[in-house]
């Protein structure tokens, strides 16, 4: 039976009132404001408003809805102008990735609209939707803002436009990364104008290689629009302004004016992918060549038409003019009638020193931020194609688990409904997303157990037995000095063991995909990948096509955080597409994305220490079992020291996470140091600046430790605590302050990071990444982990799995140590590693409990610090 709702003014026609609320918005009526995110109403990423009342859409049927207002983030602004809280998250930059704010908008509206002043305490009771990218210092910032606004409605701004437009492109005969160095496969597909192409020397051009070569190209158009291509993707860490901010930077345009295309393989650079905080470090020189170059061109052709000395000329606001302004010419007009491809070497056109900044290094608004506000930006769950159906993907009921046999008869004998079945792939594409589902349960499929599953599956409590007894090869052991003879010689030795759990990456927006077979044996894929260069190549290579007939394109997606590397829903989108002869998109669900991604490898680090007489660090014996390499070398000052990386067969599949092994090495040592200082009789401040050589690094410790107050008097069962690390060429440290109840309950009262990154590009989008990498890194200090038994997950869900939440949120404060005299360095994943080891050297200092495993308190209170 039809129904009628009025979607955002509109009277709509609902024809499956049975449907959720949110699959009629989405699937029947094209409103993508809100998202897919739990199915579960824990996450908030699909709240709307029936009438005043912010409900999760997923868990409301239309019918429910029949005859009364809905309202999305589209609906929000009135008579052209913004709502108070599309407003106010503009103005604090409360968002990274975005795909959860169209849900936080609704909910604030609803919340504000009963209680116009609601103090922190109200909205963390009443606020409870996820931010994965954990900028709740900015999203409670936003609400408070918003209640300013919605007293003084004179303040309210106009609803801005769309960012800058991308050049118009054709669809390149080869792929561009694949004729690099071939001015002539640049203009067969490029609009009017001038292409810069920065083409380095490094071996490896459009192959699966690691990191290079790291080419970049810019265009400048007739029109005067700027578009710069980037291998890079965005999924949330600011990339995309910060190479728009340096591009504006070196051709002297507003930042507003760049266009930033990215993650194309069609006709991006190729990139190894983003990951690693490589994208400043790698990518930046090579674009900010290309745009010094095309900026020097343009100034020459205006000399020639001057028949002035190019020393005379000045750029400014995309136009080149004499000493005295004139006379004076557009890029645009520059370029008119022209298509131009110059070759360029790396590093040929000198760029600006970071010293002489305009652009760069100072404030600029988020790339993309109107459209998020508005509802109207579209992630890869909201892509739509003609003629598109959904499909859906068979799981096993665990990991390592065997498909056996799978009877698809009665699926296949729902109407709309094609089974694909391929040895141990089987799917179904329907016209629905739900149909998909719905045909999918019809499918009876037997399954054999992983060997290692029985008779005795491992979980938690057995993981480290099992762990040890399955050693894989590795490389020895790094050693410096006699460690042994060191390590007995004391006087003071401490030898402890120090466990990390499982953890996931729980990007609010689960893997999707639409994948497209246009013809000629062409495959079209449209994803959130943060390697879309290996998927083409995974892709090519699964489904038997040549590389250069396969086209990834990454729009900016939810987060990854390390997790969606690869082309897994990429593939299973493109068998089902190819059987089907449509477009199919496929949607995983939460489950789904918990139980069939990978996971934050566990960890057991064995670690041995000594000092001498003096208090200084003689030996040092460390131990990582399974969870990788990155951040083993400690930054102090020790002569003999032993390193160890031990890989293990993992029971649960296992990859990148923010900052890999880092988080869990730096946790170990920095524990390890600070309870060495402590028996050594010395602060730990002190201890960890008489064993640094890093000067950098000793300058944030000094910041942390000074923003804190380190050293003043505390509260009974008050502590505070502090760490560091050096990691991906970037400096931190964190300080901690908690408290630690009677009973044990825990709360973290403050958290402080200092960093120091080199050059800074983009210095709100810095601190925004510090702020959420920080409330990432207190969930896998305090609570996240992963339960399981044998290959299954028992807790893959948001209501099973604990996340940050602004409840959790501390007083967090951020300080930033700009060096333009330093290279660079990405932002997103160092502040992640002293969270969890500043916070239990504070729980120690407050209830004399020493916590060496994470999560340190996964009930809210700290093991053995209440009552018996």
């Amino acid at each position: 039976m039809a129904i009628t709702i009025v979607v955002n003014g509109t009277r709509r026609e609902i024809a499956d009132a049975g449907a959720t609320l949110l699959s009629a918005l989405r699937d029947e009526l094209g409103v993508t404001g809100p998202k897919p995110g739990c199915g579960e109403g824990e996450c908030g990423a699909c709240t709307v408003l029936i009438g005043a009342r912010a409900v999760p859409s997923c868990q409301v049927r239309a019918r429910e809805a029949d005859g009364q207002r809905v309202t999305t983030a589209e609906g929000l602004a009135q008579d052209g102008l913004l709502h108070p809280v599309q407003q106010a998250w503009l103005e604090t930059g409360a968002m990274q990735c975005g795909y959860c704010t169209a849900g936080w908008l609704t909910a604030t509206a609803a919340l504000l609209a009963r209680v116009p002043r609601p103090d922190d305490a109200r909205m963390a009771a009443e606020l409870t939707n996820i931010c994965r990218c954990g900028t709740y210092p900015r999203i409670r910032r936003a609400v408070h803002r918003a209640a300013e606004l919605l007293e003084d409605p004179e303040l309210l701004a106009p609803v801005p436009p769309s960012g800058a437009a991308a050049a118009g492109l054709a669809a390149p005969p080869v792929p561009w990364d694949q004729a690099r160095t071939d001015p002539a496969a640049f203009t067969a597909a490029m609009p009017e104008g001038l292409m810069t192409v920065v083409a380095s020397d490094a071996a490896g051009a459009g192959q699966d290689g690691y990191y290079g070569p790291n080419d970049a190209w810019v265009h400048v158009g007739a029109g005067g629009a700027v578009t710069a291509f980037s291998g890079k993707v965005e999924g949330g860490q600011g990339t995309r302004t910060a190479l728009a901010m340096l591009v504006a930077e070196e051709l002297g345009v507003p930042v507003g004016g760049v266009a930033v295309v990215m993650g194309d393989t069609g006709v991006v650079p190729y990139d190894a992918g983003t990951f690693g905080s490589r994208s400043m470090p790698l990518a930046t020189p090579a674009l900010r060549t290309a745009a010094a170059a095309a900026r020097r061109l343009l100034t020459q052709a205006a000399a020639e038409r001057f028949g002035l000395p190019a020393g005379q000329l000045r750029a400014a606001n995309g136009v080149i003019a004499g000493p005295d302004g004139a006379p004076s010419v557009s890029y645009g007009e520059l370029v008119a009638g022209q298509r131009r491809c110059e070759q360029v070497a790396a590093g040929a056109a000198g760029v600006t020193p970071a010293g002489r900044w305009r652009v760069a290094g100072h404030e600029a608004p988020a790339s993309g931020g109107p459209d998020v506000v508005t509802g109207v930006k579209r992630f890869p769950a909201d892509l739509r194609a003609a003629g598109m159906r959904h499909g859906a993907v068979l799981r096993p009921p665990s990991h390592g688990a065997t498909l056996i046999s799978a009877d698809t008869a009665a699926a296949a004998a729902q109407p709309g409904v094609t089974v694909v079945a391929d040895g141990p792939f089987v799917g179904v594409v329907a016209p629905t997303s739900a149909a998909a589902r719905a045909a999918l349960a019809l499918v009876d499929a037997r399954w054999a157990r992983a060997a290692w599953d029985e008779p005795d599956p491992v979980t938690p409590a057995s993981l480290e037995a099992w762990l040890r007894a399955h050693p894989v090869a590795g490389n020895a052991p790094e050693e410096q000095g006699d460690v042994d003879a060191a390590l007995q010689a004391g006087p003071v030795t401490l030898a402890a063991r120090y466990h990390a759990a499982y953890i996931a990456h729980v990007p609010m927006e689960p893997r999707s995909a639409l994948a497209h077979w246009p013809g000629d044996g062409r495959l079209v894929v449209w994803t959130g990948t943060s390697t879309p260069f290996r998927a083409r190549g995974e892709l090519a290579g699964a489904l038997g096509v040549p590389r250069e007939s396969v086209q990834v394109s990454v729009p900016d997606y939810g987060g990854g955080f390390g997790g969606k590397h690869g082309s897994a829903v990429a593939l299973e989108a493109a068998r089902l597409a190819r059987a089907a002869g449509a477009p199919v998109h496929v949607q995983w669900t939460r489950q789904e994305e918990f139980q069939c991604s990978y996971l934050r490898p566990a960890a057991v680090i064995d670690v041995a220490a000594a000092a001498g007489p003096g208090g200084e660090l003689t030996a040092w014996s460390f131990t990582n079992l399974n969870s990788g390499a990155v951040g083993l070398r400690p930054p102090y000052r020790i002569p003999h020291q032993r390193l160890r990386y031990q890989p293990a067969a993992a029971p649960l599949p296992q990859g990148s996470y923010r900052a890999l092994a880092a988080t869990a090495n730096s946790f170990a040592r920095e524990s390890h140091l600070d309870e060495m200082a402590l028996a050594a009789g010395a602060d730990p401040v002190e201890f960890r600046l008489r064993h640094l050589d890093d000067e950098r690094l000793a300058a944030v410790l000094r910041a942390a430790a000074a923003e804190i107050g380190w050293g003043g008097d505390e509260p009974d069962r008050t502590g505070t605590g502090i760490a560091l690390g050096r990691e991906k060429d970037g400096r931190v440290a964190t300080a901690a302050r908690v408290h630690v109840a009677p009973d044990g309950t825990l709360r973290v009262l403050t958290l402080v990071t200092a960093v120091d990154v080199g050059a800074v590009v983009y210095p709100d989008g810095l601190v925004n990444q510090v702020e959420g990498a920080v409330m990432m890194g207190l969930g896998g200090a305090l609570f996240e982990a992963i339960d399981f038994r044998g290959g299954q997950i028992l807790n893959a869900a948001l209501s099973a799995y604990r996340v940050p939440r602004l409840a959790d949120l501390p007083d967090l404060r951020v300080v930033v140590l700009d060096r333009p005299d330093q290279p660079s360095a990405g932002g997103g994943e160092t502040p992640i590693i002293a969270v969890a080891p500043a916070i239990g050297n504070a729980v120690y200092r407050a209830c004399g409990v020493r916590l060496r495993a994470m999560p340190m308190a996964p009930a809210g209170r700290v093991p053995g610090a209440g009552p018996a």
